[in-house]
C-alpha cells in the first residue's frame, strides 16, 4: 500500500469512528467516587483534628472543657473532625450537582465541608476556601445523605460569610467531616458526650 493510500485509509477510518461516537461518550458518568473507606490506604488519606489542638475514630467523646493551661481564648469548644489530605492537584466536580455520603450514625448532626482553591480570602491568607453544610445522621441504620452542592455555604473558621459567593466546584482540594457539641438541625442530638459515625463512601452525583 502506498504512503498516500495509507494516509487516506487512516483518514477514512478516523471519520467512520467519529460518525459512530455516541453522545454519551462526551458526558461524564452520572456518579463519581470521591472516597471509598474500604482499605487502610484510603484511611491514610485522612487525618483527625479537634479543639484539643487549640486547648480543649471517627468516634470519641465531645467535651467543652478546655485543657488546663491553654494559651488559646476559645469561646466555642467541643468539636472534632476528620479531614482529607490535600489532593495531588484538584478534583473537578463541575459536572455534578450533589454530594452523597453513605453513613451510619448516632442521631447527631454533622458538618460536611468542601475545600476549594483560595479565591475568596485575601491573598495574604493561605487557607483554602471552605464551604459547609449540615448532615443529620439517623441512629443505627445505614443512610445515604444527599446534599446539593448549591446548599454548601461559604464559611471562614466556622462562621458563615455574609456575601453572595459561588463555589468553583472544578477546583476542589479536599473535604472534611466534623461534629460540634452545639448547633445543627432541630431534633438532632446535641451537647457534650459520646459520638460515633461510620462512613462507607462519599460520591458526587449528577441528578439533572
Amino acid at each position: 500500500m502506498s504512503r498516500f493510500r495509507g494516509l487516506w485509509q487512516a483518514s477514512v477510518n478516523a471519520t467512520k469512528k467519529a460518525l459512530t461516537w455516541n453522545v454519551d461518550d462526551w458526558i461524564p458518568p452520572s456518579e463519581k467516587y470521591i472516597f471509598s473507606f474500604n482499605s487502610k490506604d484510603e484511611l491514610k488519606k485522612w487525618h483527625l483534628y479537634s479543639d484539643s489542638e487549640y486547648g480543649g475514630i471517627f468516634s470519641g467523646n465531645l467535651s467543652s472543657d478546655l485543657s488546663e493551661g491553654s494559651r488559646w481564648n476559645i469561646s466555642r469548644s467541643g468539636f472534632c473532625g476528620m479531614r482529607s489530605r490535600k489532593f495531588d492537584g484538584f478534583i473537578d466536580l463541575e459536572s455534578y450537582d450533589t454530594i452523597a455520603l453513605k453513613l451510619k450514625g448516632d442521631g447527631r448532626c454533622y458538618i460536611s465541608t468542601i475545600y476549594t482553591e483560595n479565591w475568596v480570602n485575601s491573598p495574604a491568607q493561605h487557607e483554602d476556601n471552605s464551604w459547609q453544610a449540615f448532615v443529620f445522621v439517623p441512629k443505627d441504620n445505614w443512610y445515604i445523605a444527599k446534599i446539593p452542592i448549591a446548599r454548601y455555604l461559604p464559611t471562614w473558621r466556622g462562621n458563615v460569610i455574609d456575601a453572595n459567593l459561588e463555589m468553583n466546584p472544578s477546583r476542589v482540594v479536599g473535604m472534611s467531616f466534623s461534629v460540634n457539641a452545639e448547633g445543627g438541625v432541630p431534633g438532632a442530638r446535641t451537647g457534650p458526650g459520646d459520638f460515633r459515625v461510620e462512613i462507607d463512601w462519599i460520591k458526587a452525583f449528577r441528578t439533572q
